[in-house]
């Protein structure tokens, strides 16, 4: 079906937001009528004037079910931000308490700050707010380009410093620390305080490496840094939480959060080692939109996050990039 023209919005039915929200998500209309509370004939109806206003199926049927639409794939990719800078804006809050509130707060960040703060945000959050709704989204590899544009229609993310944050529209808040360490298989002949002349000479796993060289923007930069010669590339993973994975059974290196690979020191096949060099902290830091600053609800989920961070903060070790540990003033302009 070919695409025609959009209208003016003034000829949409904002209601139909609200099922194509559904309908992207579950590519399914059955399931998108139960969660929008309207019958499946009726969410059969809009899925057909969503069609006719986009020119597209959206939904295309297949011999085992529905699947988005390259149309649909962008929309869904979209929307997101959209329905929830709509909802915020016709359902305001002039009083707000978290103990009834349902809202739905998103926050996008890597698997690595799950592993060491997911459940701690968890169960904050439940304590504080038992009916709120939580949406994580997880970042795999870069973040989005445009961070002020993605920070508007979310709360929050979770990242370590980069240069891209160092805008007026953003600000910041250290919530942990973290340090490196080294994660080798139990029989690999290293011993237990490794050199970084070890690390040079064994094949590496890296997570969420950009590319095949060695880029500012790796996350491992600090550490590659440190390195009189880059060091080989065996595995490349688009996930911190499956570096372990590739390192057990082989003569391979990764060097990880030590929070994350801490999780893994009961298994017998590897061994945990201290970095043998003296990196900057690894600094995580909660950024939001400068619009939200003052706006009290986004002031209450700040102080939620920075009290489900508490027992996590890094002792102190020397102060790098700016940062002070346990900072909790505003960081507009971040170092790089």
């Amino acid at each position: 079906m070919a695409r025609r023209g959009v209208g003016s919005l003034a000829n949409i039915d904002l209601n139909l937001l609200v099922i194509l929200r559904e309908l992207l998500r579950e590519q399914n209309v059955t399931r998108a009528a139960q969660r929008v509370g309207v019958t499946q004939p009726a969410a059969s109806a809009a899925l057909g004037r969503l069609r006719r206003h986009f020119g597209d199926e959206l939904l295309e049927r297949t011999r085992t079910g529905f699947v988005l639409s390259p149309l649909g794939e962008k929309l869904a990719a979209e929307i997101e931000p959209v329905y929830l800078s709509l909802e915020r804006l016709f359902s305001p809050e002039p009083e707000f308490h978290p103990e009834d509130t349902e809202r739905e707060f998103t926050i996008l960040t890597n698997d690595y700050v799950l592993a060491a703060f997911g459940e701690q945000l968890s169960r904050t959050l439940h304590a504080a707010a038992p009916h709120a709704r939580l949406s994580v989204k997880v970042a795999k590899g870069e973040l989005p380009a445009d961070l002020p544009e993605t920070l508007r229609g979310i709360d929050a993310i979770i990242s370590a410093p980069k240069s891209a944050f160092k805008v007026d529209e953003i600000h910041g808040r250290e919530l942990f620390r973290d340090h490196w360490s080294c994660v080798v298989a139990a029989d690999n002949p290293v011993g237990g305080r490794p050199r970084l002349a070890d690390l040079e000479r064994m094949p590496w796993v890296i997570p969420n490496h950009p590319d095949d060289g060695y880029p500012a923007s790796s996350p491992l930069a600090p550490v590659l840094a440190e390195l009189s010669t880059q060091p080989q590339v065996a595995v490349r993973v688009d996930s911190y939480q499956a570096t372990p994975y590739f390192v057990a059974g082989t003569d391979r290196v990764a060097v990880m959060q030590h929070r994350l690979a801490a999780q893994f020191a009961d298994r017998g096949d590897l061994r945990i080692l201290p970095y043998p060099g003296d990196p900057p902290p690894i600094v995580e830091i909660l950024w939001w939109h400068r619009k939200n600053t003052d706006e009290r609800t986004h002031t209450w989920l700040r102080t939620v996050l920075s009290t489900a961070a508490d027992g996590l903060r890094e002792p102190e070790r020397g102060i790098h990039g700016g940062y002070a540990a346990g900072a909790d003033d505003l960081l507009p302009n971040p170092a790089p």
